[in-house]
């Protein structure tokens, strides 16, 4: 398929006499001394001269150029930018969401040149290789000709479009092969014993290449968890990708011994011990990007299953504005969490997203004026102007002693990272209620079996009612992907579901065909679902009776709470989502 392009030419091709002309002469070269980026935006009218002036001042001390720096600022989207830019050097534009470069040209371009250009080649025409680029300048055209040792043309992607894609396309498994062989052969001139131990100590070894990979493969495809699953005869390697597993890889059951091994001495866990579950975590660079990994291990009746919890540092923030919550949740959540004192509540199962929506509410009540304090496990994101300290069991640093350690700072604000047992619960409910402000997450199925999983703990209900200000309960289903978005009749189960829970009137539904953008599975990131409980008089006074849940819930949706499942379900109403993944992802009423 040839690539779709709108060609917006700022150095027009004046007139020149006929003649034959070659494939190459077509090519559009960069313009040598073409206008400034900031003079077209103000020129076209896209930001005004008080923006640009405040992003070039900006600039000197980010140590970006001017476009990242208005884009960052939210002055203008990575679009225009790319759509500018590719007027100010003559070129056309492409949208990769809807090209599928091709696999033999790929490779034609090394993929470290590849990262460190932001450029990927997409296909060969005529001779002449058209290549994306997300940044392009005076003189790239050449030094990537140089590269292929042949003509190319350059078009202007965005480039978060051409990271992404360069991700996807040059796989970091690829070599797996290569690196089995070498351990089979290794195994075959020592025994197994032998080969596990020193390939789980060399650095250069295979399997520890292999670890590396693993990793690498992982992050650029998106994924929170790494599976390494025994079984008799082989290893399975899966990725949870958006909340699901995908089979990715197969290994040997020889080589099982060696790689968790290897895992465990990064971890700097016990590799000797292979019966209880152990704990660990080690940090790596991958592409450039510092990655935390936690590390997980327990016995099978096959051997050790390990699993890798990757955390992407370098990953963005969400703004609060960005969590996905309709318009009056996000008013009235807005609200409440700029309330002096009192605890806030973040609701549901691991992978909901919950460390998210505080981090984000942080940012919201970030001032100058507050000292918010935090205690995690472990920290995901640093906040320069934010005290943040993670707990360390071993040296009896938990969250219940971090909690109390934090009271004797004058907090104004407190994040705890998780609420886990009734003496954390306890001190967080008293802090709440002499003065300070409290943020928590809780594992819980919905906002108000949240409220009774501390009265389970052992707190009284009188001060649940008195601490708490409302409860947010979240599930994370996938977005429909926008690259191949088709209609589709739903089979008559997911109909009846959607019938039966009271899901809008719908005469089309959507769904992801599958497609190079979504790795074939049709679903493209993901989406808080939120239900928001406001703890009113008439809540608080039936939890203080110790109401039964059905009750309270009744209660709630009698003052206006919308329901995970309804939240969900307006979301297939509007396109955003399927039936299918509001009926594997929210288990709620």
């Amino acid at each position: 398929m040839r690539a779709r392009l709108w060609t917006r030419s700022a150095v027009d091709v004046t007139a020149e006499p006929e003649r034959d002309r070659s494939p190459v002469d077509d090519v559009p070269v960069p313009s040598s001394s073409p206008r400034r980026l900031g003079e077209l935006l103000v020129a076209d009218g896209v930001i005004s001269n008080e923006h640009l002036t405040e992003a070039l001042l900006e600039q000197p001390g980010s140590g970006m150029r001017i476009g990242e720096v208005l884009v960052r600022s939210g002055s203008l989207d990575e679009g225009q930018v790319t759509f500018v830019l590719a007027r100010q050097f003559g070129l056309g534009t492409i949208d990769l969401s809807q090209e599928a470069p091709d696999p033999g040209v790929i490779t034609r371009l090394d993929e470290t040149l590849a990262r460190a250009l932001t450029a990927l080649a997409l296909r060969e025409v005529d001779g002449v290789v058209e290549v994306a680029v997300g940044d392009p300048r005076p003189g790239l055209d050449a030094e990537i000709r140089e590269a292929l040792g042949a003509p190319v043309r350059l078009l202007v992607a965005t480039p978060t479009a051409v990271r992404q894609a360069i991700d996807r396309s040059y796989r970091a498994l690829a070599g797996v092969d290569r690196l089995v062989g070498a351990f089979v052969a290794a195994e075959g001139s020592r025994n197994a014993s032998e080969t596990a131990r020193a390939e789980a100590v060399s650095s250069d070894a295979p399997v520890a290449q292999l670890v590396t990979l693993l990793v690498t493969q992982a992050l650029r495809d998106r994924a929170s968890d790494v599976h390494l699953e025994p079984s008799d005869s082989q290893m399975r390697v899966r990725l949870r990708i958006d909340g699901a597993l995908h089979d990715v890889l197969t290994l040997p059951i020889a080589m099982a011994g060696a790689l968790v091994s290897r895992i465990k001495i990064l971890a700097g866990m016990n590799i000797v011990e292979r019966r209880k579950a152990q704990d660990g975590q080690f940090t790596t660079d991958v592409d450039g990007r510092g990655i935390d990994v936690r590390v997980s291990t327990m016995a099978t009746v096959w051997g050790e299953k390990c699993v890798l919890r990757i955390l992407d540092k370098s990953r963005p923030l969400f703004k609060f504005d960005q969590l996905g919550m309709p318009a009056d949740t996000y008013r009235e959540y807005g609200r409440m969490v700029r309330s002096p004192f009192g605890m806030v509540l973040c609701a549901g199962p691991t992978g909901s997203g919950k460390t998210t929506t505080l981090y984000a509410t942080l940012g919201e009540i970030d001032e100058r004026h507050r000292n918010i304090v935090t205690i995690e496990d472990p920290v995901e994101y640093v906040f320069p102007s934010i005290n943040q300290s993670q707990t360390n069991e071993q040296a009896g640093m938990g969250f219940a002693d971090g909690l109390r350690a934090i009271l004797r700072q004058d907090p104004d604000v407190i994040l705890v990272g998780e609420i886990r047992d009734i003496d954390t619960a306890r001190t967080a409910v008293q802090a709440a209620l002499t003065g300070h402000f409290v943020l928590s997450s809780l594992h819980a199925t919905d906002s108000v079996a949240a409220l009774h999983r501390f009265l389970d703990m052992g707190i009284e209900a009188f001060l649940v009612a008195s601490s708490v200000l409302g409860v947010v309960s979240q599930r994370l289903v996938r977005r429909i992907c926008a690259s191949c978005a088709a209609p589709y009749v739903p089979t008559a189960e997911e109909m009846a579901f959607y019938q039966e829970a009271g899901g809008p009137p719908k005469d089309r539904f959507l769904r992801g065909t599958g497609c190079h953008v979504c790795a074939q599975t049709g679903y493209q990131d993901r989406i808080g679902v939120y239900e928001f409980l406001h703890m009113t008089q008439e809540i608080r006074r039936l939890l203080v009776g110790w109401a039964a849940q059905d009750e309270l819930r009744r209660m709630a949706v009698s003052q206006g709470m919308r329901t995970l499942r309804d939240e969900a379900l307006a979301l297939v109403a509007h396109d955003v989502t399927t039936i299918s993944e509001v009926i594997r992802s929210i288990y709620a009423l």
